[in-house]
């Protein structure tokens, strides 16, 4: 019985070694998918270690297998990169983030995945990059702003707004 047990532990530690340097998105990545993942790609800065998180969300969104954006403010946002195997485009009901004295830090914090049927899944941290939203917000007025010149500017919130974890 041990010996299966821990035989079962090195095949899932050497399948997850193995997709993590097979690259992270390669797949069954939908073109939605690769849009949305672009469009924030284009406003994240350099990776950085940590980010200050005070236990809620004011939104998320899953962009890829691996890569989601969490809003800790509405207009903080942080793009977070997880190892495999974790699935984040499935996640059903909620996520939340491991802290430590309210601080989320990459390699030492995780994804906790909450999906019907299935009990918390730890998805380690393996990236975190902050996103330029106010740019971003910017940008997207900027180029709405010839189609209806008197039109007022957008107030739209992030995805998912009112998610907590």
């Amino acid at each position: 019985m041990r010996f299966t047990a821990l035989a079962a532990a090195l095949a899932l530690l050497g399948a997850c070694a193995a997709s993590r340097t097979a690259g992270s998105t390669a797949g069954s990545v939908t073109p939605a998918e690769q849009r949305a993942l672009a469009r924030y790609l284009a406003y994240a800065g350099p990776p950085i270690p940590y980010f200050t998180w005070l236990g809620q969300f004011y939104s998320w969104e899953p962009l890829s297998r691996n890569q989601l954006v969490v809003y800790t403010t509405a207009n903080d946002a942080y793009l977070l990169r997880v190892w495999p195997p974790c699935d984040l485009r499935f996640t059903g009901l909620s996520i939340g983030l491991t802290s430590t004295i309210d601080t989320v830090n990459a390699r030492t914090d995780s994804v906790v995945v909450r999906s019907e049927g299935i009990g918390p899944m730890r998805c380690p941290i393996d990236e975190i990059r902050r996103i330029d939203y106010q740019r971003m917000r910017a940008d997207q007025r900027q180029q709405a702003a010839p189609a209806n010149p008197s039109a007022p500017p957008s107030q739209a919130a992030p995805p998912n707004q009112g998610a907590r974890s």
